[in-house]
């Protein structure tokens, strides 16, 4: 199956909320995947607590990743 979607960033719940917020200020709207919570709700327990995938759509790629680097910058300063 063909995805319209692509990730653009994997990490902990606090850097993906700042990436979501900065993305949505450029009028992005991500989808976001939380596999620990999934894998809690099936029943599974998660070795990484709070592992988070963020996606955008793909029209909206070009302005996305310069976002996602910029945030990641400023986390690793």
């Amino acid at each position: 199956m063909e995805s319209h979607y692509t990730k653009i960033y994997s990490g902990s719940m606090m850097m993906v909320t700042n990436i979501v917020a900065k993305l949505e200020d450029i009028g992005i709207t991500p989808v976001i995947k939380d596999e620990s919570e999934s894998g809690r709700l099936a029943g599974f327990g998660s070795a990484i607590q709070y592992f988070q995938e963020v996606y955008v759509h793909n029209d909206e790629l070009d302005k996305a990743v310069p976002v996602v680097q910029g945030a990641v910058a400023e986390m690793e300063a």
